[in-house]
Order: structure tokens, then C-alpha cells, then sequence
């Protein structure tokens, strides 16, 4: 446990003194609370007996009150101390994690369920913030007040404190099974809900598949069972914290009868005066909360550890893919400007076995600047994966990715992913402007904070146009308007020239483009493309290519079979020569989407105009 929290150093900072502080004022109201019962002893022995002054009476009543308010104040204080800190611990640790998660590759994105995240991120430092701000302190406190009340005890009677602390011996043994027995019961629980978290947003991203296919009851099925599951364990941790409590609540209990009984016996005896006996059961009393408390606290804390450790699986998963050490980097050469060079690329997916095969296989292309290359293949021939490499989304198993002569690894990835912008297939929108959507990667000195508005205006207006996407103009608020979640309110076709406008917005030396345009009709994909060529004459761009019109469009074409690139020559020339490329060729089909039908008029009502006679004279025709 120790461990663990040493390991929040970092989140502690500016809180050491403020938790002492609340710790102290903690301290000092068990304290108080437990002066109550020595005035009560005063008060029975010196007061409340024949011929006792009224005015000690009231004496003691005012001293009580005083200690009162006294406690009341110092409970406030405490709060006052901890309850801000904690906050920004709590703050300071998400922050810390979903930087975290920035600089985790994309691997490790891949084999982690986003719930499990999100719960690791929300829930389990929410109970962090709960346990440093009342957990930690009060655990203290509670060990600390029924020490001192311990004393008090025995002070009263030797005898009476004997009985109350064998109470304590059982509590002690059972207290080492309880730990071991709720930690476990506990990780199971927060991990479940993990998994539950998963289900719940798989769900809601896919309702859409759920409801076409009418299988919401079986998802709701699925559900149940995950829930009852989760369900299930926390009654087994209540169960587990309940008997841990009825016995540190029972046993105390019954001892204090015990205690009655003896104290009772004793006053008859004369050994020990009414007002001792009265402070010792109202020092039991005060004891009682700290007592039954400990079970709660513990468990508490073994939950806050479970947390802890949690939160560092993901701080301690290895950054694979981050930024060269300064001395080793090296620079590309001045003027060098978009040059893309794969040399004996070969690739395995980390979480692949050390024997299986690579998913590329000696990969050797080279891309001149300002060259459009496009990369055709199958379905599983590694078309997605090699173009990955480029912005080191993945790092290359085995040879070397170039960027304008240099290896990708020995760029800052900041400098490398202003160089190279990729727009993918599946379009991710965020919950934002479009046209903070649009710019979300452009130049800083486009969009900084000293930026120019007007020129961040233009190359909004340049991307949209180039990727087609002027109907965000007449959306209602135009670009400003926001985007729901991933933009799943867009079409297909929509998202998909918004993310392309994205990526043409970064100004990048290198523009990789894997199937961006595969929602698009292919009217809409040449004039996308035509425009590229215009906008970013300069600009090297590597495009996964599954139609003809963008093939015929590149200047040259690599074809990649089975992790290798078998053949590279112009459209015309692999068609003379390459059987495979004819063959993926011909396996292209012509975009049959009802955009394409839309877009051509006929069914937005924009379809040319027959003139008279001509409709008649046609409508013959068989």
C-alpha cells in the first residue's frame, strides 16, 4: 500500500501541508470529543450531589458547549484543508493519464477495451479523490482516537479497559483475512465494471446495427448477463464487508455489556466511583463510531489500492513508438521536401507471435516529391498497414521508413506528423465546430494563438472546396455548426470529406490517403482528386486506391500482393504487363451508391429538362 501511494508523488504536490493540516484539526476534534466525557466525570463526582453548586452546573454545561462548537469547527476546518487538494489530485491524475493514453501506441489502443479505460479514468480516480480527502484521514484519525481512548479507559478502571480490549483481539485476526479476502473481491468488481462500461458504449456507437437488425433484445440479453455478473460480486463484496463490520460492531457491544455488568459490581464494592463509570461508557460511546468505522475505511483503502494500481497498469505500459533522444537525431537536407522512401520494410503486429509470418514482407518503394502514387491490393494484402508506418502509427519491424532522407524513428513526432497528414477510410469526427474539426491539425501560426483569423479562414474555405464539402456552408449555423458524436448525424460520404478537408487543412509535405473516399460516387471522387492535384501540386501522396478513376488519376502505381510489392509502373504499363495487376483491376467495382444516384439528379429533381416533343418521341423508343 505504501508502494502505491508513493507512487502519487508527482499528484501530491502543493497537498502535503493541507492534509496535515486537516489531519491535525481531525486529530484535535477526536480529542475533543473525547474531553466530553471527563467533564461528565467532573460533573457527577464534584457537581451532582447534595449541597453542589447550580453555578458549577452550569459551568460544565457551558464548558460541553464550548467543546462542541469547538469539534464542529475543527471538522470543518478539516474539509476546508483536504477537500480542494483532493480535487485537484484527482484532476491532476486524469490529466496525467489521458496524456498518457496520447503517447500510448497505437498497439496498445488496439488490445485495451476503451470501457476499461474510461472506468480506470473516471471511477476508479473519483474513489482515489474520495479516499485521500476522508478515506486517509479518518482511517488515521480513528486509529489514533481509539488509542487514546484506550487510555482513558484504563484510566477509569484497569479492569473495565482489560475487558473492552479483549473485544479488540478478534477484530485484529479476522482484520488479515478481511484484507486479503476484499482486495480480491474488489479488483473483480472494478474490473467488471470495466467490462460493462465497454458493452454500454459499443452499444450506443452501434445502435444504429443493433436496430437495422432487430437484435437490440439480444444485446440487452448480453447485457443483463454482464450486469448480474457485476451485480453478483458486489453483493459478495458487501457480504464480505458486512461480516467484517458485524463483527467489530457486535463484539464491542457485547463486551460493553460485559463492562456494565463488572463497572456495576465494582461501584458496589466502592472500588470505583459512579462518575468513573459514567466517563467510561461515555468514552465507549464516543469510541463506538471510530470502531464500527475501521471495517468501512478498510475496505475503503483496499478499494483506493486497487485503484492505485489500476490507474498504474496503464502509467507503466511502455511508450514503444515516442520522440529520439536529442544526440542521436538527425536532419533531412536543406530543400528536401517530401521524399518517401520505404527500404526492406518488414512488419509483424506486436501482439503477433515471435514465429508467425510478417504481414509485409521486404517492402522497397520510393515516392519522388510531389509524385501521386497509388497502392493497389486484395482484401488483407497489408495496404492499411504499410501506409500506417509513414506518421509512425506503427513502427517498422524490420528496414527503414524515409522521410526526406531520414529515418521516421529519428524525428520528433510532432515535426514528423506536421510533415505527414493521413485522412483514413473509416472517418472519426469529434464533438466540436466543423470547422474545428476542419483545422484541427493546421499550421500553429494558421491557427495559434497569435494567428491571423483571416488566414485561418482561407485555408478552411480551400480544404472544404478541395474535398467537396461545401455543404457544410449551408448547414445551420454554416461551419460553426456542431458535429454529434463522431458525426454519426453525417452521411458516410459527408464524414468522409470533412476528415479529407482535415488533412488537406495541415498543410502537409506528405498527404497519405488510405481509401478516404471509398463513401464518395465517383463524379465526386475525380473532382476530389482533379482538385488535390491542383491544391497540392507540391505535396507527395500515397493513396490506397480501390477504384480505377483513382488509379488512372496517380502517376505511377505500386502493386502489393501478400505483404510484397511485386510490381510499380504507370496505370497503362502494369495493364500490359502485370496479369495480378489486371486481375485486382478487374476486381474493382463501379460505385453503385444511391449518392451517385443522387448526386446525378435523378432523384434531387436537378435532372436536365426534355424539351417538348423530345419526351414523347423518346418515351416511344423501346
Amino acid at each position: 500500500m505504501f508502494e502505491a501511494i508513493g507512487r502519487l508523488g508527482p499528484y501530491l504536490e502543493g497537498i502535503r501541508w493541507r492534509w496535515v493540516g486537516g489531519l491535525l484539526s481531525a486529530m484535535l476534534a477526536g480529542v475533543v470529543a473525547l474531553s466530553i466525557p471527563q467533564v461528565i466525570q467532573h460533573l457527577v463526582n464534584s457537581v451532582l450531589h447534595p449541597g453542589g453548586s447550580a453555578a458549577d452546573v452550569w459551568g460544565a454545561v457551558a464548558i460541553m458547549t464550548g467543546l462542541g462548537i469547538a469539534e464542529g469547527l475543527l471538522i470543518f476546518l478539516r474539509r476546508f484543508f483536504i477537500l480542494p487538494p483532493a480535487a485537484g489530485v484527482e484532476n491532476r491524475a486524469r490529466v496525467h493519464l489521458f496524456r498518457q493514453l496520447q503517447r500510448l501506441p497505437v498497439s496498445f489502443h488496439d488490445s485495451w477495451p476503451s470501457g476499461q479505460l474510461l472506468s480506470r479514468s473516471v471511477g476508479d480516480l473519483s474513489l482515489l479523490r474520495r479516499w485521500i480527502a476522508f478515506g486517509t484521514v479518518m482511517f488515521v484519525v480513528s486509529l489514533v482516537t481509539i488509542a487514546i481512548g484506550m487510555v482513558l479507559l484504563f484510566s477509569s478502571s484497569w479492569i473495565l479497559g482489560l475487558i473492552y480490549l479483549a473485544g479488540a483481539v478478534p477484530i485484529m485476526w479476522r482484520s488479515f483475512y478481511f484484507r486479503n479476502d476484499f482486495r480480491a473481491v474488489s479488483r473483480l468488481s472494478q474490473d467488471q465494471a470495466g467490462d460493462l462500461a465497454t458493452t454500454v458504449e459499443e452499444s450506443v456507437h452501434g445502435i444504429r446495427v443493433l436496430k437495422a437488425f432487430g437484435r437490440g433484445g439480444e444485446a440487452l440479453e448480453g447485457f443483463r448477463g454482464q450486469a448480474d455478473t457485476l451485480r453478483g460480486t458486489e453483493v459478495r463484496k458487501a457480504a464480505v464487508l458486512s461480516q467484517f463490520i458485524a463483527l467489530i460492531v457486535a463484539l464491542p457491544e457485547t463486551v460493553i455489556g460485559l463492562a456494565l455488568a463488572t463497572g456495576i459490581y465494582l461501584v458496589a464494592t466502592g472500588d470505583l466511583t459512579v462518575g468513573a463509570l459514567a466517563a467510561f461508557f461515555a468514552t465507549a460511546a464516543v469510541l463506538s463510531g471510530p470502531v464500527e468505522s475501521v471495517g468501512q475505511l478498510m475496505g475503503m483503502s483496499l478499494s483506493a489500492k486497487t485503484a492505485i494500481d489500476r490507474h498504474l497498469e496503464v502509467l507503466d505500459s511502455p511508450v514503444l513508438i515516442d520522440d529520439p533522444v536529442s544526440a542521436d537525431r538527425k536532419h533531412p537536407v536543406d530543400g528536401a521536401r517530401g521524399g518517401l522512401t520505404f527500404e526492406g520494410v518488414s512488419f509483424r503486429y506486436p501482439d503477433a507471435d515471435a514465429g508467425s509470418e510478417p504481414l509485409l514482407r521486404d517492402v522497397t518503394l520510393e515516392l519522388q516529391p510531389g509524385e501521386t502514387l497509388a497502392l493497389v491490393g486484395l482484401t488483407g494484402s497489408g495496404k492499411s498497414t504499410l501506409v500506417q508506418l509513414v506518421p509512425r502509427l506503427y513502427d517498422a519491424t524490420s528496414g527503414r521508413v524515409l522521410v526526406d532522407g531520414v529515418d521516421v524513428r529519428d524525428y520528433n513526432l510532432s515535426e514528423l506528423r506536421r510533415k505527414v497528414s493521413i485522412a483514413f477510410e473509416d472517418a472519426t469526427l469529434f464533438s466540436d465546430s466543423i470547422r474545428n474539426n476542419v483545422l484541427l491539425g493546421a499550421p500553429a501560426e494558421v491557427v495559434g494563438e497569435n494567428a491571423d483569423p483571416q488566414a485561418a479562414q482561407e485555408l478552411l474555405d480551400v480544404a472544404l472546396e478541395t474535398s467537396q464539402a461545401q455543404f457544410t456552408y449551408s448547414m445551420p449555423e454554416g461551419v460553426d455548426t456542431q458535429i454529434g458524436e463522431e458525426g454519426l448525424s453525417l452521411s458516410g460520404g459527408q464524414r468522409q470529406r470533412i476528415a479529407l478537408a482535415r488533412a488537406i487543412a495541415a498543410s502537409p509535405e506528405i498527404l497519405v490517403l488510405d481509401d478516404p473516399l471509398s463513401a464518395l460516387d465517383v463524379r465526386t471522387e475525380e473532382d476530389v482528386t482533379q482538385r488535390l492535384r491542383t491544391v497540392l501540386s507540391g505535396t507527395t501522396t500515397l493513396i490506397v486506391a480501390h477504384r480505377p478513376s483513382t488509379v488512372a488519376l496517380a502517376d505511377r502505381v505500386a502493386v502489393l500482393q501478400s505483404g510484397r510489392i511485386i510490381d510499380v509502373g504507370t496505370h497503362a504499363e502494369l495493364l500490359a504487363r502485370s496479369a495480378p495487376y489486371r486481375f485486382i483491376i478487374s476486381s474493382f467495382e463501379e460505385d453503385k451508391s444511391i449518392e451517385s444516384v443522387m448526386d446525378s439528379g435523378v432523384i434531387t429533381g436537378t435532372m436536365p429538362v426534355v424539351p417538348p416533343g423530345e419526351e414523347q418521341e423518346r418515351g416511344d423508343q423501346p
